[in-house]
């Protein structure tokens, strides 16, 4: 007695689910289909879309390595791994003592050749005056004009040492070149860089918002998927949250994995994407287009081998009626061929159909 509650609720439950049916979709059965639901196919705007599997990755050149172009001690580092920085802010500082020194020097000898320039330069306008009175010979103020000549050189390239070394001085400072995250620091403060031969790396910066989604698209499917196409895709870390993205390009060359043929399809993230991690697998459904269809539960769609096909009823009776079907969207399969809007389906499989020849 103890299982005759149980078997009437399931009972109960299986009425109650058949009656809704035939409620929400205008179901009316004639006396040879008594107690099953008949439905009206109802038109709906479905989603033609394409599935696939992809990857998380990074944009490429998202990621900068951030060296020095000068040798010295490692004074000050001003950030750690996980710390954010904006563009231009000071990631660090070398030891400038010493190119101190080197700046005070080539300006002491910028100021001795000002100098000697202007001696040679009184010496010439001298021997001029002296020439015009024959006192000095033309060869004179020849040698006076090469002197001074050299004088104007030596000058010059003594401003153009000094400005190499100021320019060294700025790169003491080492300015984030872009803003991301810091993805790892490779030297300490207190060490020795020596950038003779390459430059040192100091930290790894992983741009902001440089993360994209890399979908494999196989070759039946590609032709549909077009830029501009809007994408929904879920990763194994948030399986209840849905993304969504942009297809950015399809690659023109295929990427052949275990003899099957796929497309990369490039898709720019729109939301959530500092959720996101490199390397993290998503599930991808890729919209191409939008179509109004009729649909029927799917219940109401039977399978004979390759046969597909609905019991519509008609005078009064059920009639067998093959149907071309399409996708399928939550608990509903789109009809293509085979029923009207003002047919009536059966939803079910009748113990025995009377079908009308």
């Amino acid at each position: 007695m103890r299982w005759v509650l149980p078997i009437l609720c399931v009972l109960g439950l299986t009425a109650g689910a058949v009656y809704y049916w035939g409620r929400s979709y205008g179901a009316s059965p004639s006396a040879e289909t008594a107690g099953l639901a008949l439905v009206t196919p109802e038109t709906r705007t479905l989603d033609a879309t394409v599935s696939a599997t992809g990857v998380v990755r990074l944009r490429v050149g998202a990621e900068v390595r951030v060296g020095a172009q000068l040798s010295g001690i490692v004074r000050q580092l001003n950030v750690t791994v996980g710390s954010h920085i904006s563009k231009g802010e000071v990631i660090a500082e070398i030891e400038s003592r010493g190119l101190e020194e080197r700046i005070a020097q080539a300006r002491a000898q910028v100021k001795l050749d000002e100098v000697a320039l202007n001696k040679t330069q009184r010496d010439l306008e001298r021997s001029q005056r002296l020439f015009a009175t024959n006192l000095v010979s033309r060869q004179e103020i020849e040698d006076l004009a090469t002197v001074v000549e050299l004088a104007q050189a030596k000058l010059e390239k003594s401003r153009r040492d000094l400005a190499v070394v100021e320019a060294d001085l700025a790169y003491t400072r080492i300015h984030a070149p872009i803003s991301g995250t810091v993805a790892s620091v490779s030297t300490q403060e207190g060490e020795t860089v020596a950038a003779s031969f390459t430059a040192p790396t100091f930290v790894t910066i992983i741009g902001d918002r440089a993360l994209e989604l890399v979908a494999l698209v196989d070759e039946t499917d590609i032709a549909n998927v077009k830029p501009a196409n809007p994408v929904t895709f879920t990763v194994e870390a948030y399986p209840s949250r849905e993304f969504t993205g942009v297809v950015k390009r399809v690659a023109p060359k295929a990427t052949i994995i275990s003899g099957v043929v796929n497309y990369e399809v490039t898709i720019g993230i729109q939301d959530g994407i500092d959720l996101l991690k490199p390397d993290m697998t998503a599930n991808v459904s890729i919209k191409t287009a939008q179509h109004e269809t009729l649909v029927v539960p799917n219940a109401a769609v039977h399978r004979d081998e390759d046969e597909r096909f609905v019991y519509v009823e008609r005078e009064g009776k059920l009639e067998k009626r093959v149907v071309t079907v399409g996708i399928r969207d939550v608990g509903l399969t789109e009809i293509k061929k085979g029923v009207s809007p003002n047919d009536r389906v059966l939803v079910g499989n009748p113990s025995v159909v009377e079908t009308k020849d």
